[in-house]
């Protein structure tokens, strides 16, 4: 007691109390601002595009009936994906510190991935089979799910879509969602390709939230185009949606 008397009476008394903070309390990490935040989500939806890409790319190959290896292995799928990467952004891609939500985040994606193409392989290289049904969106919604589950509780990602669109009830916008896709999204005059961010709740949770919209491609009409309610390939019915239209949306999510 007396050398603490001594020290703050030696010391001016600002300098005394930061040194005697040091040896009282934990620095805090530092929080992340929104700007991070949505790097971290641009990040996260362009990985998941990018891998959605190979996938749509080789739907004509997965559904050769006459192979068997494909030649898509997770490591190959994986590699095909830093391609469209770097298609995208310009640049190669690169793991963060592993310490950092960004760095969690990619290794949690690229898990999910991993572990999505791993168990696929049997159905992908079944010989004699046509029609696999491993679609675009079903490996999305599964490399989605199992990042989900690999970040649980910082971190969440889903595929949705305007409400007459939604096909798998799992991918229904909330109402979040719905709001910003029909009042924003819709809307004439809205940037084409815009995220929206905005803190708003997910699952009651206080959550950073970042929802990227999509616009149908050629391919796409395949199965979602016109005319609308005739049967697509795979036994759905098709949306009637156009070229260029709003077609679906990637939620993304990080908790606070």
């Amino acid at each position: 007691m007396g050398r603490n008397r001594y020290f703050t009476k030696t010391l001016p008394f600002g300098l005394a109390l930061f040194i005697v903070s040091l040896f009282f309390s934990v620095p805090a990490a530092t929080a992340l601002s929104d700007a991070d935040k949505t790097a971290i989500g641009t990040e996260i939806t362009t990985i998941y595009r990018a891998a959605r890409g190979v996938i749509a790319k080789s739907q004509k190959l997965i559904n050769d009936a006459s192979k068997g290896d494909k030649g898509l292995s997770a490591d190959a799928v994986i590699a095909k994906t830093k391609e469209n990467y770097k298609k995208a952004t310009g640049g190669d891609f690169k793991m963060a510190d592993a310490g950092s939500l960004k760095g969690q985040t990619q290794a949690a994606l690229i898990d999910a991935l991993k572990n999505v193409m791993n168990d696929a392989q049997s159905l992908i290289n079944e010989k004699g089979k046509g029609l696999k049904g491993f679609l675009p969106a079903i490996f999305a919604k599964q490399m989605g799910d199992g990042f989900n589950k690999n970040i649980s509780g910082k971190a969440y990602i889903k595929l949705t879509a305007p409400k007459s669109y939604v096909r798998n009830r799992a991918n229904r916008p909330d109402k979040w969602e719905a709001n910003v896709i029909e009042k924003m999204f819709k809307s004439a005059g809205y940037e084409k390709n815009k995220v929206h961010t905005e803190n708003a709740k997910h699952k009651g949770k206080d959550a950073f939230r970042l929802i990227l919209p999509e616009y149908y491609k050629k391919a796409c009409l395949n199965c979602h185009g016109e005319p609308k309610g005739e049967k697509d390939i795979t036994g759905g019915k098709k949306e009637g949606g156009k070229l260029g239209e709003l077609g679906g949306a990637i939620s993304f999510v990080i908790y606070n």
